[in-house]
């Protein structure tokens, strides 16, 4: 996996709903990204209106 959600997560969501595998989950403060089911499509980072995720 070569993206990350940052403390800047607002936890709105958007990502999850975009993301095409839902590799996307609500976590206790902030969004995660299943590396099993991503594959580094970039849809989330692009989604991101926060600009909370990052590629590594």
């Amino acid at each position: 996996m070569s993206h990350r959600i940052t403390e800047e997560c607002l936890a709105c969501g958007v990502c999850a709903d975009e993301c095409p595998n839902g590799a996307i989950s609500e976590g206790e403060d902030k969004y995660e990204i299943d590396p099993e089911l991503c594959t580094d499509c970039g849809t989330c980072m692009e989604a991101c209106p926060n600009e909370a995720i990052v590629a590594e």
